[in-house]
C-alpha cells in the first residue's frame, strides 16, 4: 500500500507539472512574444480559464501527502520554509498580477503587472525545478527525522548544503528552459498570428537549448546520485516512463517543425515529456523521498514515513472517487474551453 500513495503522490505532483507548467511557460515568454496589449491580452485569455484550477493540483498532492505520509510533509515543510514562503508570494504575485493588469487602462500600470507576471512566474519555474533537484541529491536529516537548509551556502555539494547548489541550480534552469517550451507551444496551440508564430519560434529555439541543459543534468545526476540509475535500469517498470520521455522529447521537436496543424500533437507531446522525466526520476528515487546527506539511515523513504495502514486503506477508497470527480471536472473544463484564445473574453484580466 506504501508503494501505491508513492505513486499517487507522485502522480499528482507530475499532473500538477504538466498543468501549471504549461501557465509557468506563458508566463516566462509573453513579454517575448506578446507585444502590445491585445497580444498580451491574448495570452492571458489562453490562460485564463485554467490557471488558477491548475494551482489547486499543487494543493492537493500537499494534502494527500500530509495523509499518507506525514513524516514527510512536515519535515519537509519545515525543512524548506524559507523556500516554500518565496513560492509563496510568488504565487501570490503571479495571480495578482494576472487580475490586476487590466484594471486601468495605463500603459505604465500594465507594463508593471506584466513585468511582475513574467518575473514571477520566471522565478517559480526556477524554484520548483531546484526542489526536484534537491529531493534527488538529498538533504541534512538527522537522526530525529528533521532538517533545516539555509537559501545557499558555498554552492557546493557536501553533509551540510543550501538549498540552492550547483546542482540544484541546475536542475533549476532546466526546469526553467522546458517549462517556457512547454508554454510556449501551448500558446502556439490555443493563439493565431503572430503570437502564434513567435511562440512556436521561442519553442524550438528553446527546444535547442534545453537537449545540451538535459545532458547535464543527467550526467551531474549520475554523478551525484547514481543510484537512480541504477534503480532504472534494474525494474523493467520503468520502461512505462522512460520511453514515453523519449517519444515525447523527439514528438515536440518534430511536430514543432510541422508547422501549425501539429500544434497540439507538440503540445501532448511535451506533455508526455514532463511526464516521462518527472516518472523516471521518482522512480528511480523509489522508494525514498528524502535521502539524508548525514547518514543513509536517517532517509525517509515510503515504508518508514507511512501513515498507519488502516489510514493508507481508507484513504485509497476516497483518493479514488475524489480523483475521478476532479478528472471529470478538467476534462469538462477544457473542452468548454476549446478553440482559440480571444483577447477580448473576460477572465478578469
Amino acid at each position: 500500500m506504501e508503494t501505491v500513495w508513492f505513486a499517487i503522490v507522485s502522480g499528482m505532483l507530475a499532473v500538477y507539472a504538466v498543468l501549471d507548467g504549461f501557465d509557468f511557460g506563458a508566463g516566462i515568454v509573453h513579454r517575448f512574444v506578446a507585444r502590445t496589449d491585445e497580444e498580451r491580452r491574448t495570452v492571458l485569455a489562453a490562460i485564463g480559464p485554467v490557471w488558477d484550477g491548475n494551482e489547486v493540483w499543487l494543493i492537493a498532492a500537499g494534502g494527500v501527502m500530509f495523509l499518507a505520509f506525514p513524516r514527510v510533509y512536515s519535515a519537509a515543510f519545515s525543512g524548506f520554509y524559507l523556500a516554500l514562503m518565496i513560492v509563496l508570494w510568488l504565487f501570490i504575485l503571479r495571480g495578482v498580477a494576472i487580475e490586476s493588469r487590466s484594471q486601468q487602462p495605463n500603459p505604465l500600470w500594465r507594463e508593471f503587472w506584466d513585468t511582475t507576471f513574467a518575473i514571477a512566474s520566471t522565478l517559480l519555474a526556477v524554484v520548483l525545478g531546484t526542489s526536484l533537484g534537491n529531493v534527488v541529491r538529498g538533504v541534512p536529516i538527522d537522526a530525529t527525522g528533521w532538517f533545516a537548509m539555509p537559501l545557499f551556502t558555498n554552492f557546493r555539494l557536501g553533509p551540510q548544503p543550501g538549498i540552492f547548489d550547483w546542482y540544484t541550480t541546475l536542475v533549476g534552469l532546466f526546469t526553467l528552459c522546458i517549462l517556457s517550451v512547454h508554454g510556449a507551444i501551448y500558446l502556439a496551440w490555443k493563439t493565431t498570428g503572430v503570437v502564434q508564430a513567435r511562440s512556436r519560434n521561442w519553442a524550438r529555439i528553446a527546444w535547442l537549448v534545453a537537449v545540451p541543459l538535459w545532458a547535464l543534468v543527467t550526467a551531474a545526476t549520475v554523478q551525484i546520485q547514481p543510484i537512480v540509475f541504477t534503480n532504472l535500469l534494474s525494474r523493467a517498470w520503468s520502461l512505462g516512463f522512460v520511453v514515453p520521455m523519449f517519444a515525447g522529447f523527439y514528438g515536440a521537436f518534430h511536430f514543432l517543425k510541422r508547422g501549425q496543424e501539429r500544434d497540439l500533437a507538440a503540445f501532448l507531446s511535451s506533455s508526455a515529456f514532463l511526464l516521462g522525466v518527472l516518472g523516471a526520476t521518482m522512480a528511480g528515487n523509489y522508494p525514498f523521498w528524502l535521502r539524508s546527506t548525514l547518514d543513509p539511515a536517517h532517509s525517509l523513504s515510503a515504508e518508514n514515513a507511512a501513515a498507519r495502514m488502516h489510514a493508507l486503506q481508507v484513504g485509497v477508497v476516497w483518493w479514488t472517487i475524489g480523483i475521478i470527480l476532479v478528472s471529470t471536472y478538467f476534462v469538462y473544463l477544457f473542452r468548454s474551453f476549446r478553440g482559440k484564445a480571444n483577447a477580448g473574453a473576460d477572465y478578469g484580466h
